[in-house]
């Protein structure tokens, strides 16, 4: 009997929403961890930074060793640490006589579980025989975004009819996700691109010009999307004059809901559309809705602006793969590693430059976003080389 590479995909996409949910679920608890657990606001910011930086690492060393282990045993390793994270939380914490290292040491669980999810789950699905693998490769990482707004929309709803108090359960809730996927993973048929032994090693790809293209590619893709996606709640705030927590509902989803579709709409259409001028007008749209935003008098200006922003963005990463796994086939888990590692590196100096540019300028938001138009021009400006030298 053939393999049935359906079960592959959906197992693909579950993970791809495990790693939504890992990323969102526990930013929306930062006001409750600050109360019950006494945490200070330096401690909660450094949650996001432990998760991001914990990514980085699993990024770099999956491209080292994942081939080596393989990928079936990683990817359910991926899932049962995610899992164990997200349940640590109803317990490490209060089990511990340090509150925040129990908090750290479950994030740090579930963001190694991300990390591998983001490094294998395109490989794994490149590596099955599907005809339109550039559509099917929008559409999986389409599933973040979906992961994401449900995660965001279905903990809200949980914490007003039970309250916020029961955080535990619905944290114990959403590890039923990873714990099914286990199953998914350890069923389905898994495939790799090459044999570990003829794919590129980290050093022949660090050493090939065309690497480092891609990515610039991933880097401007990862930054082009957070720069924007982090201060969405504050624009909502600032155009609709509504309250923190509306403001963080409305402005994330409303983003990340336009980000899903565009990556949707390319799933559905990318045989009629070439991926590569898709990108380039995907990157002017994003200068556009960059500049909208920073320079519009009017907030609900500013609001659209953000919003479009979430379509402009769509296609940038999961395109930045596609050309990466058409143009450099023999790279291998390495190469989505590498990848990875770029397009997370960059999701870090976005908003980074967007807090140091508007911190300088006097606490002057528009000018960080100013500053971060030039991770979209720097995606434009690697796109036309990409066309002019046809790589």
């Amino acid at each position: 009997m053939a393999p049935n590479y359906q079960k592959t995909k959906i197992a693909c996409y579950l993970g791809i929403i495990t790693q939504a949910i890992s990323a969102n679920f526990v930013p929306l608890l930062f006001l409750t961890f600050r109360q019950e657990f006494g945490l200070s606001l330096g401690q909660v910011a450094l949650i996001p930074t432990v998760f991001f930086l914990t990514q980085l690492v699993v990024d770099f060393l999956s491209a080292k060793y994942v081939d080596k282990i393989g990928y079936r045993p990683a990817i359910i390793a991926s899932e049962v640490l995610s899992a164990a994270g997200l349940a640590g939380l109803a317990f490490l914490p209060g089990v511990l006589s340090n509150s925040f290292a129990g908090v750290l040491v479950c994030v740090v669980l579930y963001a190694i579980g991300s990390g591998l999810i983001e490094v294998l789950v395109s490989p794994i699905i490149e590596a099955c025989p599907f005809e339109n693998k550039e559509g099917t490769m929008s559409l999986l990482h389409s599933f973040y975004c979906w992961g994401a707004v449900a995660a965001i929309l279905i903990s809200t709803l949980f914490f007003l009819l039970f309250g916020v108090n029961h955080w535990r359960i619905l944290a114990l809730l959403w590890t039923l996700v990873p714990l099914y996927n286990i199953y998914n993973f350890a069923v389905c048929p898994i495939e790799h691109i090459v044999e570990a032994d003829q794919s590129l090693s980290i050093g022949q790809l660090l050493r090939t010009p065309f690497f480092w293209l891609l990515a610039v590619l991933m880097i401007s893709s990862g930054a082009s999307e957070l720069a924007m996606a982090q201060w969405a709640s504050a624009f909502t705030e600032s155009a609709l004059h509504v309250s923190k927590t509306v403001g963080d509902l409305a402005g994330p989803c409303l983003f990340a809901v336009l980000m899903g579709t565009s990556r949707a709409l390319y799933g559905k259409y990318s045989e009629k559309v070439n991926l590569t001028g898709f990108m380039l007008g995907s990157g002017i749209l994003c200068v556009l809705c960059y500049l909208l935003a920073a320079l519009s008098p009017h907030p609900v200006f500013g609001l659209i602006g953000c919003a479009l922003c979430g379509f402009s963005v769509g296609i940038m990463w999961p395109g930045t793969l596609s050309i990466s796994a058409k143009k450099c086939p023999t790279g291998s888990t390495a190469l989505f590693g590498l990848l990875a590692l770029a397009g997370d590196l960059g999701g870090s100096l976005g908003p980074s430059l967007v807090g140091a540019v508007s911190s300088a300028a006097g606490d002057n938001l528009k000018a960080g976003l100013l500053a971060a138009m030039v991770f979209p021009v720097l995606l434009i400006a690697g796109l036309l080389i990409l066309k002019k030298k046809k790589v």
